[in-house]
């Protein structure tokens, strides 16, 4: 029986080891010739056309088409900065929903490549891992693969197959299709099977390019979506709050409590990719990561947080029952405690959790209503790729029964 005091020791030591873990992703896909027709493998341990009850736990789907090219760099930092305050917008409907999300990069035929696909998912921070790996290159001759991308954003995305499901595709782009590229689909055909299968389209254009307007509008229109226009740069809110810095700090202590099992190659595997979310944060500004907090610390953001295999959400729901593991399938410190000792330790991270997450809770409210008085002060933000994303969802989503009545963009 080991001493309260070894107990501890040995828990601190299985934090340094544990932390925040997500799932492994594939690379990016890249496809240089005509549209692929077969589903990609999901990033994340989930069956994509599953049906999800959402009587219980309504579920937004939403894909990103994401033009690339070189004058898409202003955008594509906004899309990297903001994708937490996106998905925390999304969030923010009665009922909570679920919240998955992808991405379709696309550039042209003879770019590094011409679309690059990351299919749906609940593990946003694997997806802002991807996206930050995205620059602002190629293009140069005017239209773009706009057919091949809106195509793949249909037939490489897992869709799921519920009616129930709000979901939706935003194209994001400053430059008009190319029309006149053999072995294309053409994207009047593509919106014609988005619509029967329940799929908006949303067109948002960067810019002012005439070509662009009055394609992206048939876009929209043929998509039963809506169609925005934002400033080149995207336009997007990016105000610094004294909550910040705090909340950064509180997201990582957040990811500290997290404790996953399984067999050895599943915890090595998002060890890995614990490694590349971890300098992706490094890397991330203070007020990135206090979006980022405010929304893992959710209702909605619970799965990005936590992922597949996390030992205290299983034992606390029920999943798993603590005395039954094998030790073979916990992490090392945690294996070499007493059953007793296990359980105490468990309590504790859980508790810590709550803590933290009500933290989080406080100062996010702060923080919204402190970014609700800059943004009035500066005569609002109607303009903004933010507000264009929250307009879109929230006449949408209230279709399938979600409601914003009462919410505003997240900034």
């Amino acid at each position: 029986m080991k001493t309260p005091l070894q107990t501890k020791l040995i828990a601190l030591s299985l934090f340094g080891l544990t932390g925040a873990a997500v799932l492994y992703y594939p690379a990016l896909r890249s496809a240089e010739s005509a549209p692929p027709v077969t589903p990609v493998v999901p990033l994340v341990e989930q069956d994509p056309v599953a049906m999800p009850d959402t009587r219980q736990h309504p579920v937004i789907e939403a894909v990103f088409v994401l033009d690339t090219t070189g004058s898409m760099g202003g955008l594509i930092q906004a899309a990297k900065d903001k994708i937490w305050s996106i998905a925390a917008t999304m969030a923010a409907a009665q009922p909570a929903p679920e919240i998955r999300i992808g991405l379709v990069a696309y550039r042209d035929r003879g770019d590094d490549y011409v679309t690059r696909v990351v299919d749906l998912t609940k593990d946003l921070d694997g997806l802002h891992t991807e996206l930050m790996q995205l620059q602002a290159q190629g293009g140069g001759d005017g239209p773009e693969s706009v057919n091949q991308a809106l195509h793949e954003a249909l037939h490489r995305i897992g869709w799921s197959r519920d009616p129930g499901v709000y979901r939706v595709i935003f194209l994001v782009g400053d430059a008009p299709a190319h029309l006149d590229y053999p072995n294309d689909v053409p994207y009047t055909q593509t919106l014609t099977e988005a619509q029967t299968r329940g799929i908006r389209v949303n067109a948002i254009q960067c810019g002012t390019l005439a070509d662009t307007t009055q394609e992206w509008r048939r876009i929209a229109q043929l998509g039963n979506g809506g169609y925005f226009q934002v400033e080149q740069s995207g336009g997007a809110v990016a105000i610094a709050t004294p909550y910040d810095e705090s909340l950064a700090k509180l997201s990582a202590e957040l990811d500290e409590t997290r404790i996953y099992y399984g067999r050895a190659e599943e915890r090595a595997k998002k060890e890995e990719k614990l490694a590349a979310t971890k300098a992706t944060q490094a890397a991330a500004a203070p007020a990135v990561l206090a979006r980022r907090a405010g929304f893992v610390a959710s209702e909605s953001g619970e799965a990005s947080l936590k992922g597949e295999n996390e030992l205290i959400e299983d034992v606390a729901s029920g999943r798993v029952d603590l005395a039954e593991l094998p030790d073979a399938q916990l992490p090392a410190p945690l294996a070499n405690l007493t059953p007793e000792a296990r359980r105490v330790l468990i309590d504790e991270q859980a508790t810590k959790r709550e803590e933290v997450k009500q933290q989080i809770k406080d100062l996010s409210a702060q923080r919204a209503d402190y970014l609700k008085s800059q943004v009035e002060a500066e005569g609002g933000a109607e303009s903004s790729l933010d507000y264009k994303i929250f307009s879109a969802v929230r006449e949408q989503a209230a279709e399938k029964g979600l409601s914003y009545d009462k919410a505003a963009p997240v900034y």
